[in-house]
């Protein structure tokens, strides 16, 4: 064996076709006529568009991501029982405040109106307000 009778195991590839047989030949992969066929080509992707639309963050504007309290004027406490303890819990039996998808909603009580009775809040959000009329009733805030 001579250096000049060795061949290859793996021949180098063959020169590209060209016309219709060549991977870039004719239309060079561009497809037929038209708008797509020609230099400068480049449209704005629909797609973006679509996205860009869409809300920018989670939560954005309308299902927001923080919990919300829900309202309850000193006034609607009347209806509970002197020296009774209130708490979200109580509120729900009276029919003051309603479930939310299911689950308890967190209360903050407000001081619209005027408390005549002794009572004890307890596991609720409190307006400073609201806080000093319960005390002056003769209720207390936990």
């Amino acid at each position: 064996m001579q250096i000049n009778s060795i061949k290859r195991e793996h021949p180098n590839k063959k020169a590209r076709q060209v016309g219709r047989g060549g991977t870039r030949g004719k239309t060079s992969g561009r497809g037929g006529k038209g708008q797509t066929a020609r230099a400068g080509n480049k449209r704005r992707p629909e797609l973006r568009d679509i996205i860009k639309k869409l809300p920018k963050l989670r939560g954005y504007r309308f299902n927001s991501i923080q919990t919300k309290f829900t309202p309850v004027n000193l006034e609607s406490l009347n209806v509970f029982a002197d020296g009774s303890s209130i708490d979200a819990k109580a509120l729900l039996e009276q029919k003051i405040i309603k479930l939310e998808k299911g689950k308890m909603p967190k209360v903050k009580i407000l001081a619209k109106g005027d408390l005549s009775k002794k009572l004890s809040v307890v596991g609720c959000l409190v307006s400073e307000e609201a806080r000093v009329k319960i005390e002056k009733a003769g209720g207390s805030v936990k």
